[in-house]
């Protein structure tokens, strides 16, 4: 028998402020039993319980309610199921998340291009996000700084893993711009192949824990994972040399549990990250800035002309970089077009919805006027 505590799993409790609100617990008396996910592939999921691992599928109504792209399963969550021993499990329900990390999901087309915006959660129930970005030419502080906004927004602890130390000779300058761009949050820079600066990550890796990779393509991830499994577990691709950048070798998401106890998400580089429902996270990530605003002489003060306006003070002064004030005004830009657009397409989706069903109405009322 496995003990799913191990794998951080507690009995759930229903709280007003659960990050899934709506879901609630159900007693296992009724047949069913609490597992994790641990992969994720198509329509099919691999799910550890107190059994070992079996594959699930969701249950019909699922696919045929209301539920939300949201309120699917992901890996790291934690669900309930019918327990199949000689065959395919059931997925009946989503348990409460602790933490989850989303984006903005444009349906395959640019975001200005974009019919429909929805929330996809990438990963859940975790303790730490590993953002990664490796120390060469592909180097941004400002995507790293768009991956600590979303990871605040979902309930996790970011840390910076600056990658591929041992080949990028001088890296002090990336250091200092790092340190700049995310304030006080950790930055460790590593090599996986030597080593080098591994030791530190062993504060993070303890039992129970849960650590969800984030970052582009050909950054390092399946490397930091082999290197902190002790074995070969991913293979590992070649970055381009034009660009800096690799391929996907993650094709899908998946949870490891490492020799210390603790847990690692792997996920698929992503081309691009879109930022969802992000205010609070980037409060957090720019809580400098907006203190800021605190100190302004008006209330309604909007940081151009204005007298007394204490952002364009420290901004004269050097206390607050041009740039890192450009990256917290890009952020809330970015905020606020896919919040508007999300709710213009929530009302329009309602509004078909009202009509289709008073057609629907209308037409039933009619034929029983003809009946008659």
């Amino acid at each position: 028998m496995i003990n799913l505590k191990h794998y951080g799993y507690t009995e759930p409790t229903n709280t007003p402020d659960s990050i899934t609100s709506g879901h609630t617990s159900t007693s296992q008396a009724s047949g069913q039993i609490p597992g994790r996910i641990t992969e994720h592939q198509r329509e099919l999921y691999t799910v550890i319980t107190q059994y070992g691992e079996v594959t699930a599928s969701l249950k019909g109504t699922y696919y045929h309610s209301t539920a939300t792209r949201e309120d699917f399963p992901c890996v790291g969550d934690f669900v309930l199921l019918q327990y199949n021993q000689s065959g395919e499990s059931r997925i009946t329900e989503l348990l409460p998340r602790k933490s989850k990390f989303s984006r903005a999901d444009f349906s395959g087309h640019a975001a200005g291009y974009a019919k429909t915006i929805k929330e996809q959660v990438v990963a859940a129930n975790f303790d730490y996000v590993f953002i990664l970005t490796s120390l060469n030419a592909d180097f941004n502080a400002n995507r790293v700084l768009r991956y600590m906004t979303q990871a605040q927004q979902g309930g996790g602890q970011p840390v910076i893993i600056l990658t591929k130390a041992d080949l990028a000779g001088d890296y002090s300058w990336q250091l200092a711009e790092m340190y700049t761009a995310v304030q006080d949050t950790p930055v460790h820079a590593i090599s996986s192949h030597t080593g080098h600066g591994m030791e530190e990550l062993a504060q993070y890796l303890q039992p129970g824990k849960t650590i969800v990779f984030l970052g582009m393509s050909g950054v390092g991830k399946s490397s930091l994972l082999n290197a902190l499994m002790d074995e070969t577990v991913m293979t590992v691709s070649a970055i381009r040399e034009d660009d800096a950048r690799g391929r996907h070798t993650t094709t899908h998401r998946q949870l490891f549990m490492l020799p210390s106890g603790a847990m690692v998400i792997d996920t698929p580089g992503m081309r691009e990250l879109g930022l969802f429902n992000a205010e609070e996270g980037i409060s957090a990530s720019f809580a400098d800035v907006e203190e800021l605003f605190t100190q302004c002489r008006f209330s309604d003060c909007a940081h151009k002309t204005e007298p007394g306006c204490a952002v364009r003070e420290a901004i004269m002064d050097g206390s607050l970089p041009q740039e890192r004030w450009g990256q917290y005004q890009a952020q809330m830009r970015e905020n606020r077009f896919v919040d508007d657009k999300a709710a213009f397409m929530r009302e329009r989706h309602a509004a078909s919805k009202a009509i289709a069903a008073f057609t629907k109405s209308a037409a039933k009322a009619s034929r029983t006027k003809k009946k008659k």
